[in-house]
């Protein structure tokens, strides 16, 4: 038996990055007899495809897999995360421009919170983004009830457990005293729901208004809320350390084409 891994990209990730369904619902799809690869019907994602086969989903041709793309969005207070609510509520996809194509999202951000969120078209993107190995700080701009001191902190600071669940060392810095409120500023390096309104109450403080501001190199600046803007591909390919293939999978399948010429690299001077 040959241990030699099959050429090409799974079946799900491929019919994923085309932007028909996430990879779990494009498995859902390909269990339930939908999908066929060169005309042969298939009922397992554990095959591998590359662009030379011809593969249709109830039977229409499944385009070219889109380029990897990520948006920066300005979650207003209101909105779930989830792309779908079972009591009904609008969700940020209910709320996004009409010409934006199928998102998910980096994560999430409560209903009560505010700011920056992650978008992405590419589910590999969204994993790499969400991996605590990945270790991106992500800051928060957090409102209090009260009057807290610096040292009120030191617990978060050292790391908290609360319920079982550990909650691993935040930056906090105590920013300013606003009437009978108190902004801070949170810093992490995980996501566990609910984390800094969790933390807070149990140093004795309840957060009134929650904003992420960052997300690793992506900022909020002054993006407005409701608003969407895509980030450079240039700059998306920098700060995940990506190929240029991985970026862009049809420029790189249709390199690969047999017979296709390519085009010599000119050498630069010296």
């Amino acid at each position: 038996m040959s241990d030699k891994t099959p050429p090409g990209e799974r079946i799900a990730k491929v019919l994923s990055r085309a932007g028909l369904a996430s990879r779990r619902e494009a498995e859902r799809m390909i269990e339930a007899g939908r999908v066929r690869v060169n005309g042969t019907r298939i009922d397992s994602p554990a095959l591998n495809v590359t662009g030379a086969d011809r593969i249709t989903v109830d039977g229409q041709p499944v385009a070219a897999p889109e380029p990897a793309r990520l948006w920066l969005y300005h979650k207003p207070p209101g909105l779930v995360t989830s792309a779908r609510d079972d009591k009904g509520r609008e969700t940020v996809f209910d709320a996004l421009p009409e010409d934006m194509p199928r998102v998910m999202s980096v994560g999430r951000l409560d209903i009560n919170s505010e700011g920056l969120l992650l978008l992405t078209n590419d589910g590999a993107i969204k994993r790499r983004l969400e991996l605590p190995a990945t270790g991106w700080l992500r800051k928060y701009r957090v409102r209090l009830k009260g009057r807290p001191q610096d040292a009120d902190f030191e617990p978060l600071r050292r790391g908290v457990t609360l319920e079982g669940e550990r909650f691993q060392p935040m930056q906090v810095t105590l920013d300013r005293q606003q009437g009978a409120n108190a902004w801070v500023t949170v810093g992490l390096r995980e996501g566990k729901n609910r984390e800094i309104r969790r933390a807070m109450e149990e140093i004795g403080f309840a957060v009134n208004r929650l904003i992420r501001v960052s997300y690793g190199p992506f900022q909020l600046g002054n993006l407005k809320p409701g608003a969407v803007e895509e980030v450079r591909r240039r700059v998306l390919r920098d700060q995940l350390g990506l190929e240029a293939d991985e970026i862009d999978p049809a420029a790189a399948q249709a390199r690969a084409k047999p017979g296709r010429p390519t085009r010599a690299r000119r050498k630069r001077k010296p």
